[in-house]
């Protein structure tokens, strides 16, 4: 790897750079087809208790997160560092500065999910001091239409993984 990283909170993001940063976290394995990523990021923008983290090496995307709070915990979303860029701590820095956002505004605590199909990366976390919460996470969609469209779905993710 030759040039430094950065890591910033990019003041604007036009169309280009969200689909750029979509198109990695899909590289990645991260987003599913009930959660729109690029309305996830418009409404952790748009509320003023989110953000988009970029880490950029000669001004390529080479990793992203997404961070919120919501005045108790923060929770970071979507970290992804390119395949081809791993293990070269660029993860750890995205994790350092998620962690120094949530920090900033004042909030104690941090969670992040990581799901089953996902879970080679707890090792990862866990040698940043993160630890299993041994808690179970519940949600349940209000918008009726949506959650059977996303109940539906999740069944066919689940099938498709062998659940």
């Amino acid at each position: 790897m030759t040039g430094s990283v950065v890591v910033s909170e990019p003041a604007d993001l036009d169309t280009a750079a969200v689909a750029a940063i979509v198109a990695l976290w899909e590289r990645c394995g991260l987003t599913r087809p009930w959660n729109d990523p690029v309305d996830d990021i418009r409404m952790a923008r748009d509320s003023g208790h989110g953000a988009v983290l970029v880490a950029t090496l000669d001004g390529r995307l080479v990793g992203a997160t997404l961070v919120g709070h919501d005045g108790h915990r923060g929770a970071v979303y979507y970290l992804a560092v390119d395949p081809e860029m791993r293990l070269g701590g660029i993860g750890r820095r995205l994790v350092e500065a998620a962690e120094a956002w949530v920090r900033g505004r004042g909030i104690p605590k941090i969670n992040l999910l990581v799901r089953r199909e996902n879970a080679g990366v707890l090792a990862f976390y866990e040698a940043l001091g993160w630890r299993d919460t041994h808690t179970v996470c519940l949600y349940r969609t209000l918008d009726p239409e949506k959650a059977e469209a996303e109940a539906r779905m999740k069944a066919e993710w689940a099938a498709k993984l062998g659940d």
